[in-house]
């Protein structure tokens, strides 16, 4: 293809000399050339000829092809994008869907989701989360935004009321109260939400209001809009140090967490290049004053396992493990639940029974979980040939007795003698038909 130089050279040769061989033989090309570039020109078409749009193998499958990068943000490798496109059809080779995948990742980061630079106020925000650190234990992090204060401590769930106990220690230590806390959607804070807008659990808005702040939500599934305490919960569970057993309580856990949070908030923070105990010191000046009285907390009220492997709560009975007969445990209300626990750990959830009524588990009684029924014993010798017809038996005799059958022993004994000229197994299924028509009589049968 000529460049748009050669190709303006040809066109006026071409207008110069009137002939299409004369203008291929100046410009060093053939006549075929100069007609072709020369009706180009008349026809108003571009210099260059458009690509050519040549089909790909990987065009069947672009939209999954595109939706996965999509969901995964372009971090999708073609190797784990490969088994999902041949099952949808793709029957080419793998160095097509590597040139395939990084077209739709070039396209994806021209499209995808930009931000503005937040510059936060003083004693305006404190964002908060929960993160998993082992089967044990969950880590809560608080991050104060203008002094980049860090506050970790450690607790065995993420319940209301530890959430707002790790809240309010939080404030103790930073000596105040910012005007928003940001979270996400932790469904131990929430009530409900309605038309995107989150509705706070009551007992967390009376804590808010308490405490003089404002109880703010990010966006659902958005990690991202509290960017700065999840960058603290990563940097946590990589820097703080955490045996490789784990830590035996959660009294430990926050004693290394208490010693990792004054090393971080003594050193330079890399974005705001300043101390954050310094900056927090400062900060102060604009965040709110603590209340005179901490709200309390609501704590669950000590039982003591019983012999019946249950505890006695609000005039109601709720099973236990075995484990804990004769041991203490706390007994708390949540929403219409009973919680019961021991050591700071969750043993047990009943539905919440009114005064008189029982919750048990058939779990806490393993071998025990059929209703007691009253034992057959066979006296005679009528009695133990007929009991000896086996289950069909016993189910006969039990039904009868319970329908009041007159004379049952003398219908027991001309039964007995009915396998004699029928058979036992023709007397059996005789047996079965009678108590499912309820038909007691040895002439019925």
């Amino acid at each position: 293809m000529k460049s748009t130089r050669e190709q303006v050279n040809i066109i006026d040769a071409y207008q110069q000399l009137g002939s299409f061989r004369a203008a291929g033989q100046l410009c060093g090309v053939s006549d075929l050339t100069v007609k072709r570039v020369v009706e180009r020109q008349r026809a108003g078409g571009p210099w260059r000829r458009p690509p050519r749009t040549v089909a790909k193998n990987t065009d069947p499958v672009r939209a999954v092809i595109e939706a996965k990068v999509r969901a995964t943000d372009g971090r999708i490798s073609a190797k784990r994008l490969g088994p999902q496109v041949k099952a949808a059809g793709y029957a080419g080779s793998a160095r097509n869907l590597r040139r395939a995948v990084a077209r739709a990742k070039a396209d994806w980061r021209h499209h995808r989701r930009t931000y503005r630079p937040w510059i936060p106020t003083p004693g305006e925000y404190l964002v908060f989360d929960w993160t998993p650190v082992d089967n044990q234990l969950q880590m809560f992090c608080a991050v104060l935004c203008w002094s980049r204060y860090r506050f970790v401590r450690f607790a065995p769930t993420q319940r209301l009321e530890i959430t707002l106990g790790m809240l309010a220690e939080c404030f103790e230590e930073l000596g105040g109260v910012p005007a928003k806390a940001l979270t996400d959607r932790m469904s131990c804070l929430k009530a409900g939400v309605v038309a995107n807008q989150v509705v706070p659990q009551a007992d967390y808005l009376r804590f808010a209001v308490h405490f003089g702040f404002q109880p703010d939500f990010c966006e659902a599934a958005d990690p991202e809009s509290k960017g700065a305490v999840e960058h603290l919960c990563g940097y946590a569970q990589r820097d703080l140090v955490v045996p490789a057993e784990g830590f035996a309580t959660p009294g430990q856990g926050n004693q290394a967490a208490r010693e990792w949070d004054l090393e971080v908030n003594s050193r330079v923070h890399a974005e705001t290049q300043a101390v954050p105990q310094a900056r927090l010191e400062q900060e102060r000046a604009w965040v709110r004053p603590l209340p005179s009285l901490r709200p309390p907390l609501r704590r669950g009220e000590l039982r003591k396992g019983d012999r019946l492997q249950t505890v006695r709560f609000a005039s109601a009975r709720y099973s236990v493990p075995a484990q804990l007969v004769g041991q203490p445990v706390e007994v708390r209300v949540d929403t219409q639940e009973v919680v019961i626990e021991q050591g700071g750990r969750e043993v047990v959830r009943h539905r919440l029974a009114g005064p008189g009524e029982a919750a048990i588990l058939d779990q806490h009684y393993p071998g025990h979980t059929r209703r007691p029924v009253r034992a057959v014993r066979p006296r005679t010798s009528t009695e133990v040939t007929f009991l000896g017809l086996g289950p069909a038996a016993e189910r006969f005799l039990r039904a009868a007795a319970a329908a009041g059958t007159s004379r049952l022993a003398g219908e027991l004994a001309q039964i007995v003698v009915l396998e004699a000229s029928w058979g036992r197994e023709a007397l059996i299924g005789a047996l079965e038909r009678a108590t499912r028509f309820r038909r007691f009589r040895a002439e019925d049968l």
